[in-house]
C-alpha cells in the first residue's frame, strides 16, 4: 500500500510552532483547525484516532489565543495541538481503552498528565487508538480496528501506543501522549520513524491512566524528534514547572557504549548495521550471562500476573467482549501460580544491580529499539537472522528490560531498512536524562521527519 501523504505538522518542531504563535504568524485556532482537517482526511485509512472532539479543541485553542494576546504565556506547549492515547483519561471525552468493555465510557476527570498538559496550554484534539487494554506490542487488536503505519498502511504501527505514533509520523499532530509498560511508546515510535521517550519509573504520574501492570507502567511522549520529547517531558514533570529534578550533574560529554543486541535475542543484521552507523563507533558491552533471559522471564511473569488481576472480574463476567487474541492471552496469564510472581518480584533487585554495573564507566547505553522492521498487520511468526521468532517476542526483546529496572529510555529515528524506519534506543540512569538527549541530538542523520 502507498504511504500516507504528510500532514501539516510533518517536519515542524514545537519550537518552530511556538515561534510562529508568538510572532503572530499562526494562532492556536489555525493550528488546531489544521490538525482537525488533517485527521479527518487520511485517518479512515490510518485509524490513528478513535475519538476527536472538534468543539472542545477549538474552544481550548481560542482560550490559548486569548491568553497569549493578554500576556499570559504558559510555555512552549501553549496553543500546540496534542493527541492522547485512549488509555489516558480526558474529562468529557470517551475513553474506551480499545475495548468493547468500555464502550460509551466518559470519564469526569483528567488524568494528572493531561491536567499538566492543560496547565501548559496544550490543546487536546482527540484520543488515539490503543491495542486493547494496551496488552500487546503489535497495535492491531482494538475494538476500533488496527492503527496502521504511515510508511506502509499494510504494516503494523506497533503498540500499544500505535495510534499516537502513527498520528505524529503522519504529521497530524506534533506531539502525543502514550503509555509504556514493556516498550509501548518506543516500539511504535521506532516502527513509525518518530521519537519516543519513556522516562524513569514514576517520573510522570500514572493517576488517571488505566493500568496494565502497576510495576512497569510509565507515561511517555512521542514527537518528531528528541528535542520535542524533551520539551514535553519538562512540561509533564516536577508538577509542570518545566524542571527535571537531578539532571545536568556535570558538564562533561556523555560517555556512550554500544550494548550488543544479540544478547537479548536475534536481531536483523541490517537493523544492527544501520543503528550502529547512526551512533558511530563505540566500546561494546555485553550483559552478564543469563541476565537477559532472567529479565525476560521476570518481565513476562510480573506483567502477566498483574494484568490478569486487573481483568479478573471482566474475564469471569463478560469474556466475550474481549478481542479473541487478547482473551486467550489473559486466560493464559491467569493460570500462572502466585509463587512465580513472588519469585520474579524478588529477582528485580539483582537484575537492577547487574544493569547498574553497565553504567560504572558509561552514562548512556545505545542499542536498537526493535530488532526488526514493521511486520505486516496480523503477522504473529517471523524469521530474524535465520531464526524463527514470535513477532510479539521480537518487538519486546530490546525495550522491556528497561521497564523491569525502571530506567529512562529514548528511541529516535536512525535510518531505514528496506524502505522502513528503524530506531536507535538510548538508555541512562535516572538523573542523567540531559545526557541522554544530548547523545540523541549528536547522532548521524538526526532530525525531524526522516520520512517527510
Amino acid at each position: 500500500m502507498p504511504p500516507i501523504p504528510p500532514g501539516p505538522f510533518a517536519g515542524r518542531t514545537i519550537t518552530e510552532l511556538a515561534g510562529e504563535l508568538r510572532a503572530g504568524r499562526a494562532t492556536a485556532t489555525t493550528l488546531t483547525e489544521q490538525a482537525l482537517g488533517a485527521i479527518a482526511e487520511p485517518d479512515p485509512a490510518l485509524n490513528a484516532f478513535v475519538t476527536v472532539d472538534p468543539g472542545a479543541a477549538l474552544a481550548a485553542a481560542r482560550q490559548a489565543d486569548a491568553e497569549l494576546a493578554g500576556g499570559t504565556d504558559r510555555g512552549p506547549l501553549h496553543g500546540v495541538p496534542v493527541a492522547v492515547k485512549d488509555l489516558i483519561m480526558v474529562a468529557g471525552m470517551p475513553a474506551t481503552m480499545g475495548s468493547r468493555h468500555f464502550a460509551g465510557h466518559v470519564p469526569a476527570a483528567d488524568a494528572e498528565c493531561v491536567a499538566r498538559l492543560r496547565r501548559a496550554g496544550a490543546v487536546i484534539v482527540g484520543k488515539t487508538t490503543t491495542h486493547e487494554f494496551a496488552y500487546g506490542p503489535t497495535g492491531d487488536r482494538s475494538a476500533n480496528g488496527p492503527s496502521r503505519n504511515p510508511w506502509d498502511p499494510a504494516r503494523m504501527s506497533g503498540g500499544s501506543s500505535g495510534g499516537s505514533a502513527a498520528a505524529v509520523a503522519a504529521g497530524l499532530v506534533p506531539l502525543a501522549l502514550g503509555t509504556d509498560t514493556g516498550g509501548s511508546v518506543r516500539i511504535p515510535a521506532a516502527l513509525c520513524g518518530v521519537a519516543g521517550f519513556k522516562p524513569a519509573y514514576g517520573a510522570i504520574p500514572v493517576d488517571g491512566v488505566f493500568p496494565l501492570s502497576q510495576s512497569f507502567d510509565h507515561v511517555g511522549v512521542l514527537a518528531g524528534d528528541e528535542r520535542d520529547c524533551l520539551l514535553a517531558y519538562r512540561c509533564l514533570t516536577a508538577a509542570g514547572t518545566g524542571e527535571i529534578a537531578g539532571t545536568g550533574e556535570d558538564a562533561r560529554p556523555a560517555r556512550v557504549a554500544w550494548l550488543d543486541p544479540a544478547g537479548f535475542g536475534p536481531c536483523d543484521p541490517r537493523v544492527t548495521h544501520v543503528v550502529a552507523a547512526a551512533i558511530g563507533p563505540l566500546e561494546e558491552l555485553h550483559l552478564p550471562p543469563g541476565v537477559a533471559e532472567d529479565m525476560r522471564e521476570t518481565y513476562l511473569t510480573i506483567q502477566s500476573c498483574e494484568t490478569a488481576a486487573v481483568h479478573a472480574a471482566r474475564l469471569a463476567e463478560a469474556p466475550e467482549l474481549f478481542d479473541p487474541e487478547v482473551l486467550e492471552r489473559l486466560r493464559a496469564a491467569a493460570l500462572l501460580p502466585g509463587w512465580r510472581y513472588v519469585r520474579a518480584t524478588s529477582e528485580r533487585p539483582r537484575l537492577a544491580e547487574a544493569v547498574r554495573a553497565l553504567f560504572d564507566r558509561h552514562d548512556v547505553l545505545a542499542l536498537p529499539a526493535v530488532p526488526i522492521t514493521a511486520p505486516l498487520l496480523g503477522l504473529r511468526e517471523t524469521e530474524v537472522d535465520g531464526e524463527p521468532v514470535g513477532v510479539r517476542a521480537a518487538l519486546l526483546a530490546l525495550t522491556s528490560p528497561w521497564n523491569v529496572v525502571g530506567l529512562p529510555a529514548l528511541t529516535v529515528p536512525a535510518g531505514t531498512v528496506g524502505g522502513l524506519p528503524v530506531g536507535l534506543q538510548l538508555v541512562c540512569r535516572p538523573g542523567q536524562e540531559d545526557l541522554l538527549f544530548e547523545v540523541a541530538a549528536r547522532r548521524a542523520g538526526g532530525g525531524v521527519g526522516s520520512r517527510l
